[in-house]
Parts: structure tokens; sequence; C-alpha cells
């Protein structure tokens, strides 16, 4: 485990106090779940915004074999 000096705003931490209080687990264990859910809310927002840059970089392309796909099926209901 890796030691971290942490300033928090005096009502987090206040809120922090009451809450792991009640529900009786450690400050340490609470703040590290507490990042723990953060980091893996943000890396699927990050995911989410390279999956819409990649899906932007491909669209013409799709588009492109879309219409020839589309030509193909046109010249075969003969």
């Amino acid at each position: 485990m890796k030691n971290l000096s942490l300033k928090l705003d005096e009502k987090v931490f206040m809120e922090t106090e009451k809450i792991t209080e009640v529900l009786a687990v450690p400050r340490n264990r609470y703040i590290n779940a507490a990042i723990k859910f953060y980091n893996s809310h943000n890396a699927k927002l990050l995911l989410r915004k390279k999956l819409a840059r990649e899906s932007m970089l491909v669209r013409e392309n799709s588009m492109e074999v879309l219409r020839e796909m589309e030509l193909l099926e046109d010249g075969n209901e003969d």
C-alpha cells in the first residue's frame, strides 16, 4: 500500500466521519472504496469517449461499404 497525505474540505470530512461511524467501516477502507468506484466510473466514461471518437473515424468508410453492398443487392434482383 502507498501512504498518501490528503486534504479534504471540512464538510466532506465531516460527512465521511458520520458515514463511516454509522457503517462501522474504517475511514481508510471507505476512502479506498470511494476512489475505486470513482476510478471505475471515470474509466467507463473515458472508454465511451474513445469508442465514440473511433466510431466517427470509421463512419465514412462504413457508409461507403454499405452503399456498395446495396448496389450489389440491387444488381442481384433480376
